[in-house]
């Protein structure tokens, strides 16, 4: 049997049988006798009918069994000799029964069919008993007997649940309280010692991963529900900035996890790192995030609920890091085209950009862009004029690439009214 000894009492409460009828306390008295052997044979028919009750390595669990059948029938009689008489105790020991099954990780429909057989053994061998006896009764006291038992099980199967959901709630809340401590441990400095993290992981009932990602979160309005995520994901929504840990987010099938599950979150995730390096993916997807929030990374609408991938804007992350000696290249290095109109400031960027990463031809840029080649032409022309020989040189162009992403990321393209505006 399982441990009965972790459960609140029930507060002290009778069960009421609602059965009377002549000669009955004395019958009752009579029989009381008699539970023994009628708990013996019901828990035979249980055993025999439902082999998970079956332990031959475990005779303790049997006795175990006899005993919570002959604590309901003994009971049953009490209450018939003496309506009166407290039913706080049995209640408590079902209760426990049901905490017990909880602890175990076992449902209770074998319990439920087990107390279907059991009343029905405890109705036809006290009626036999009875007739032993001498007592004999008319059909609508054997009907009435037959239902008060039913109803009596019934009460005690209510016990069993309450003790099973008060139990499996405890635990999940334990668990819960696990798994918040498992998770500040992987983000909270220092970094833990590979042992004292599998140790957490192990009371969080948390298969520690071969690797982690982190996600950042940020509310996007007042009525943002909670995530329905898969239960390997580590919630820290009591964080003061909220976030998930993703366990194997390269693995089969990972990458829609998140799909369509943080409906009312904005979210990013970052790169998959080991576990003890959870922390540094967490700051990567919060970079991400912020710079999603200031405009400088562009959600895609169509995916709106899916993370942003901080890996994809790796360049803007690392650049922004150091904002303030990026902005002093581009007023080195793009000089020239900060001389130009504002108008045209971000068309020709926008083609210088397109043509470093084209090779500056004219059809792939025209593609790239989705203007006429004879467009391009036009503004490289433009760009030559501006820059001169040296748009073309090698020797810095990965400077000039990260300072027009950097600038084209700062300054969103004009509206068109202040095209008209600047002409």
């Amino acid at each position: 049997m399982s441990d009965f000894s972790q459960v609140v009492p029930l507060p002290v409460r009778r069960i009421e049988l609602g059965l009377s009828f002549d000669g009955s306390a004395g019958l009752a008295r009579e029989l009381r006798g008699q539970v023994p052997a009628v708990a013996v044979e019901a828990t035979r028919r249980i055993e025999k009918r439902l082999p998970e009750f079956v332990r031959p390595h475990d005779p303790r669990y049997t006795r175990g069994l006899e005993a919570a059948v002959e604590c309901a029938i003994g009971h049953f009689l009490d209450l018939l000799a003496d309506p009166g008489v407290s039913s706080a105790d049995v209640l408590d020991f079902w209760r426990r029964i049901g905490a017990g099954e909880a602890g175990e990780g076992r449902t209770l429909e074998s319990w439920h069919a087990a107390t279907r057989i059991g009343a029905g053994v405890a109705v036809e061998q006290l009626t036999e008993r009875a007739g032993r006896l001498g007592y004999r009764a008319g059909a609508p006291t054997m009907a009435g007997i037959a239902n008060a038992v039913f109803d009596y099980m019934n009460q005690l199967a209510s016990a069993v649940a309450a003790g099973h959901a008060d139990a499996a709630a405890r635990a999940a809340g334990a668990q819960q309280d696990h798994r918040r401590r498992l998770l500040d441990l992987l983000l909270d400095e220092p970094v833990p010692a590979p042992r004292h993290l599998r140790e957490v992981a192990g009371e969080a009932s948390w298969p520690l991963p071969r690797t982690v990602a982190a996600v950042a979160l940020r509310e996007r309005g007042p009525e943002t529900r909670r995530p329905s995520l898969r239960t390997d994901v580590l919630l820290g929504l009591h964080r003061a900035e909220p976030c998930l840990i993703v366990p194997d987010p390269e693995g089969p099938g990972r990458a829609r996890l998140l799909e369509r599950r943080l409906d009312g979150w904005t979210a990013a995730i970052g790169p998959a790192v080991e576990p003890t390096g959870a922390a540094r993916s967490l700051r990567w997807a919060r970079d991400a995030l912020d710079l999603a929030d200031q405009g400088l990374i562009d959600e895609d609408p169509a995916a709106r609920d899916t993370p942003i991938a901080a890996e994809m804007h790796m360049p803007i992350i690392v650049m922004m890091r150091e904002r303030e000696l990026v902005e002093k290249v581009i007023e080195r290095r793009l000089a020239p085209l900060l001389a130009a109109r504002p108008a045209q400031r971000h068309r020709l960027a926008e083609t210088l950009l397109a043509s470093l990463e084209c090779g500056f031809n004219a059809t792939a840029v025209s593609g790239h862009l989705h203007v006429h080649p004879q467009t391009v032409r036009y503004r490289f022309r433009q760009l030559e004029d501006l820059f001169g020989d040296t748009i073309h040189a090698t020797s810095d162009r990965l400077e000039l690439h990260m300072a027009l992403r950097a600038w084209l990321a700062l300054n969103p393209e004009p509206s068109a009214r202040d095209q008209l505006r600047y002409g």
